[in-house]
């Protein structure tokens, strides 16, 4: 089958898609570890595959960067730029909404995602995927051996007897993986992306995902543990959980039809709009350090006049980094993020643009599901932040554990505050803070 390839521009880099089938809803297939287009429609069984898939949707196919067709330049991605491309993406082909189908890795990345922009996201599918690497997929003390296997064998299909066991015999179909493997993504860029992958941490994000969500599963998946589906089902607000025989973790192995029947299914009957009053957000909050005593010292009319120079600044930042301004608190200001990563950058930004003023700033933040209230937010999540802002010192940004889980990759270096009590909240909460060599 012929289709036609394109690029969509993702910041500086370029991300391949296709597009495929005239359905009435658009199905974003995020795809799992590696990926290559091309590739996909010599496989009979792919092809037939997504050839189903295309049957009842516009089905919307990419490359990640760092693999196939899209861009390989720089360091491997983020979960968050990885959002940043599925959204490019969409905007390319003039999708407003769409239903995600994450496959295995692709998983995590769809699920923030829905939790982020619930008005973007008609519908959520999981198949093979997980919320923690090591708890679901390899534990820490098989990882080392896991990387070792990759750099012997990448390339040779030796892989497939883990992915896809039903397999492992057929030479031809090894043969097309062995390629897949090495037109996908080189050996050190899988081992790259393999440590990036064990990183995955998103089980904060599940109870935010209000968007109906199905998630499917084989009893005797070899790659990823059927546990693992099970805990996204039953974490996952109203998700309905599907669960088939057979070992294979690759989608177009085994009972593929069964899969896709029940996609069908779940797809037509959830056309419904979501009221996106509720979303996954990073909430950061900026304080001044002893601002009152600052004015004291250089008189009324100075300081007002260094506050309007501190506005603009953390305006400035705020904008660059893609923040949304809520409200200004008092010497402060309240915004959020679609990403934990910006967010965290934003904030030592401002920090070191302040610091020439001589005026010292501390921030906190939290990523967790917020209410929107207009132009206002509210929320556990808001006031989490507002508690951990409270607790940092002047010259530091402090964040929460979600925040650390959900910047793993982007080579921000948190160090370890220790556990704190909040107001509020009946359980300790572990800090973490930028690294002073960060802060620039």
């Amino acid at each position: 089958m012929l289709v036609e390839t394109h690029y969509a521009k993702s910041g500086d880099l370029r991300i391949a898609y296709q597009v495929v089938g005239k359905g009435p809803l658009d199905l974003v297939l995020v795809p799992g570890f590696i990926s290559n287009l091309d590739l996909y429609w010599d496989e009979p069984t792919v092809a037939h595959f997504l050839t189903r898939l295309s049957s009842f949707s516009r089905l919307i196919l990419f490359d990640k960067r760092g693999t196939g067709l899209s861009d390989r330049l720089g360091a491997l991605p983020t979960l968050e730029e990885r959002m940043d491309d599925v959204r490019a993406v969409m905007d390319a082909v003039e999708s407003k909404r769409a239903a995600l189908f994450g496959m295995s890795e692709g998983g995590a990345m769809s699920m923030l995602f829905a939790a982020t922009y619930p008005d973007r996201t008609q519908a959520l599918i999981l198949y093979g995927t997980y919320a923690h690497f090591h708890t679901w997929v390899l534990p820490p003390d098989q990882f080392e051996q896991s990387l070792e296997n990759i750099a012997q064998s990448w390339g040779k299909g030796a892989s497939l007897s883990t992915f896809a066991p039903s397999k492992a015999t057929d030479g031809r179909f090894k043969q097309w993986w062995a390629r897949f493997e090495r037109l996908s993504a080189s050996p050190s860029a899988a081992i790259m992306l393999t440590r990036m992958n064990s990183q995955i941490d998103v089980r904060h994000v599940l109870p935010a995902i209000r968007v109906p969500t199905l998630v499917l599963h084989r009893s005797g998946d070899t790659r990823v543990r059927v546990e693992g589906g099970r805990y996204l089902a039953d974490n996952i607000p109203g998700a309905k959980y599907v669960e088939f025989p057979g070992p294979d973790h690759l989608t177009w192995a085994g009972n593929m039809d069964e899969l896709a029947d029940e996609i069908e299914e779940f797809l037509t009957g959830t056309h419904g709009e979501v009221e996106p009053d509720r979303v996954l957000a990073t909430v950061m909050f900026t304080d001044l350090v002893d601002s009152t005593r600052r004015a004291e010292e250089i008189g009324d009319r100075r300081w007002r006049i260094l506050l309007d120079e501190h506005d603009q600044i953390v305006r400035r930042e705020i904008d660059r980094f893609r923040g949304r301004e809520v409200k200004t608190l008092g010497d402060g200001f309240l915004a959020t993020f679609d990403g934990p990563a910006r967010a965290v950058r934003c904030a030592t930004t401002i920090i070191a643009a302040l610091r020439v003023l001589n005026l010292d700033v501390r921030c906190g933040i939290h990523t967790g599901e917020i209410e929107m209230k207009g132009e206002d937010i509210g929320g556990i999540a808001v006031h989490i932040a507002a508690r951990i802002a409270a607790l940092a010192e002047g010259g530091q940004v402090l964040v929460s554990r979600t925040v650390r889980d959900l910047v793993a990759g982007s080579n921000l270096r948190l160090e370890d505050r220790g556990t704190n009590i909040l107001k509020g909240l009946s359980e300790p909460m572990p800090l973490f803070s930028v690294a002073s060599s960060q802060e620039t």
